[in-house]
């Protein structure tokens, strides 16, 4: 363990790459950094009381993400008997302890939260989540988001990350995220999912258009998504291809503020309210698991390339 802003987290370091992780504070990837250059964000004066509403690192999304209703009443959520229960946006991973366990190099790390007192009163099931992150070389960053269902009934979930990368606020008009096929949502008001549009292969990020939306991926994604940052002659890809996988549902699109030098690329397994709306809805049987993967590998601007990591 190291000391970070007067807190106990892991480290993990290979060549000039680095990883911050607090399994303690809801299994939360902290920060990346490369080279001593920031690619994940994390604040220099975090609040480490109020630890959920920092903006920064990677909060897990577990075992819902988004907004829940019922009849109006946001935080709900209706169970195939009728039962409505309480569920804290996004769900409740994030405010909860992960126990970490290093990989044997050293170069991961796996953390793993399971059902408790406090998850079965809002989430009346058996479930092992566990978040795996993993270095490959100095430049590409392996993820893994795993459910495993330990009860006696079908498992409901669709998990999601929150990457907040860094990016200064005044770059945003050059910075290009670039997406495979995808049709565009949003999450309106009354909380119900708004109507599909069809998603542009490109945007600026100070388009509004993609501030707080949702971009559904259609089938299987046939290329990375990717950050194009000039400013900071910085290429990242985003690659949700991988073999064995469960398939990626939408990746979503949010900054906080005008000034805010950070811009979050988030892939969802779901949507907002997908226990009720079905939209993403997943279901694990009794006694399986299944995993959602992917990579983020860092370049300078001028290294495209149209296949992602093998």
């Amino acid at each position: 363990m190291s000391e970070f802003q007067q807190q106990q987290i892991i480290e993990i370091a290979d060549g000039g790459s680095r990883l911050r992780l607090a399994p303690q504070y809801g299994g939360r990837l902290l920060s990346w950094d490369i080279d001593g250059e920031s690619v994940i964000h994390w604040p220099e004066k975090a609040d480490w009381s109020r630890l959920g509403g920092v903006r920064g690192g990677n909060p897990l999304l577990f075992p819902f993400l988004g907004r829940h209703r019922v009849d109006g009443e946001i935080g709900r959520w209706r169970d195939a008997q009728g039962i409505v229960r309480e569920v804290p946006m996004h769900g409740f991973a994030r405010d909860l302890p992960f126990v970490a366990q290093m990989e044997t190099r050293g170069k991961g790390v796996r953390m793993t939260l399971r059902d408790s007192e406090v998850t079965r009163a809002g989430y009346p099931f058996g479930v092992r989540f566990e978040a795996a992150y993993r270095l490959i070389g100095t430049h590409t960053l392996e993820v893994e988001l795993s459910e495993a269902n330990t009860g006696d009934a079908p498992l409901p979930h669709y998990a999601g990350h929150h990457f907040y990368f860094t990016l200064p606020h005044a770059q945003r008009g050059a910075t290009t995220l670039e997406l495979p096929p995808t049709l565009r949502r949003y999450h309106q008001a009354d909380g119900a999912i708004a109507p599909a549009v069809p998603g542009q292969p490109s945007y600026k990020l100070d388009d509004p258009v993609i501030h707080d939306r949702m971009h559904c991926l259609q089938g299987a994604p046939d290329r990375p998504v990717r950050l194009l940052m000039p400013g900071l002659d910085r290429r990242i890809e985003i690659d949700l291809r991988r073999p064995g996988a469960a398939p990626w549902y939408c990746v979503t699109t949010w900054t906080e503020a005008p000034d805010s030098d950070f811009y979050c690329v988030e892939p969802w397994l779901g949507m907002p309210d997908a226990i009720h709306n079905g939209l993403g809805l997943r279901w694990v049987p009794p006694g399986q698991a299944e995993t959602a993967m992917l990579r983020i590998s860092i370049g300078p601007l001028a290294a495209r390339a149209d296949q992602g990591p093998g």
